[in-house]
């Protein structure tokens, strides 16, 4: 049997990819602290669901106390580690850039540390389209410069794939940074598009169109997303060396940056619209200037994961609405 931890278990992607690996008959030890960035009631409804399964372990955790966290990698042993826990949200990182790096930047390095003294076969951890930053070129590509970043949130996502490329050099310790691109469905977080402008439009309140709503995403299917994530897992990479046929643009080390996007920019007016359509409710729009620390566009390259994987995230935005809008009506039995 596999084992695996996943940090911010009780988050959205951590507890998708959590029920996904126990109906594969993985054994799955969670680890999140279920801060209060957002409501800790969805994240502990999230936790419950899991908690039914005997192949399931939580440990309420921080990943920045680094005693308790090396003492459970010294108890046991994982052969994958996948982290999630993080401090999300760029417009969040205007406001309190420090929790960014305490959480991102000091808690990467405690699971570094962790996963290289105990010998765990694969670190995949979550990085972020935000790297990409003002980045000109779509789709946006691993082989493109992310030298650029416009948030500190973007800036610690950066500074943990440079991280994990130094390990993966200095101690061999295998490491995939996964870029996820917008992520969205059943039991999404609440400070998100999906979540919010379905909020308002069903309290009859406002939504804020920053760029005056000229902006396009590249909205991604929280199934997709998963899909892609067990497909990396096992993809333990594998040092190369140099030669003459050899990619200038790839680390010779076992380290990997896949991204992980729908690859289909969709435009803001069409996404309300199509919220308009599944409430049965019309959107009170208010047009704002440019967020700082926003971009207008993400757009995924996937040829990477494509070529890893064999897989391609497909969900259309029009059927990953329609769910996360039944969901959301039946949660909040509204």
């Amino acid at each position: 049997m596999q084992t695996v931890c996943v940090t911010g278990v009780a988050g959205f992607i951590g507890f998708h990819l959590c029920r996904r690996l126990l109906n594969n008959g993985w054994a799955v030890t969670g680890i999140d602290s279920l801060n209060d960035y957002y409501d800790v009631k969805l994240k502990r409804d999230r936790l419950q669901l899991l908690t039914t399964t005997k192949q399931f372990t939580f440990y309420h955790l921080d990943i920045c106390d680094e005693a308790p966290l090396n003492e459970l990698y010294s108890r046991e042993r994982f052969d994958f580690t996948v982290h999630l826990a993080a401090q999300v949200g760029v417009r969040y990182s205007l406001e309190n850039p420090r929790a960014y790096t305490q959480n991102n930047v000091a808690g990467f390095l405690n699971i570094l540390e962790c996963c290289r003294s105990s010998g765990t076969k694969h670190l995949v951890y979550a990085s972020s389209s935000s790297v990409y930053g003002f980045n000109a070129k779509v789709p946006f590509s691993v082989r493109d410069s992310v030298d650029h970043p416009v948030s500190i949130y973007a800036a610690t996502k950066r500074a943990n794939e440079l991280m994990a490329h130094v390990y993966s050099h200095l101690y061999a310790l295998p490491t995939t940074g996964l870029r996820f691109f917008t992520v969205y469905g059943p039991w999404g977080r609440p400070d998100m598009a999906p979540f919010l402008f379905t909020k308002a439009i069903l309290e009859g309140t406002p939504i804020k169109l920053f760029n005056h709503g000229n902006l396009k995403r590249d909205f991604t299917f929280i199934d997709d997303i998963i899909d892609g994530v067990v497909g990396i897992v096992e993809k333990v990479p594998a040092p190369a060396k140099p030669d003459a046929t050899s990619r200038p643009d790839r680390s010779w080390v076992p380290y990997r940056i896949y991204n992980i996007g729908n690859h289909q920019p969709v435009c803001l007016e069409h996404f309300i619209a199509l919220l308009e359509g599944y409430t049965g409710r019309k959107a009170i729009c208010v047009r704002m200037p440019m967020q700082p620390g926003d971009v207008p566009i993400t757009y995924a390259d996937v040829s990477e994961l494509t070529e890893t994987t064999g897989l391609s995230p497909h969900t259309s935005i029009e059927d990953g609405l329609r769910e996360f809008v039944t969901w959301y009506r039946g949660y909040y039995r509204c």
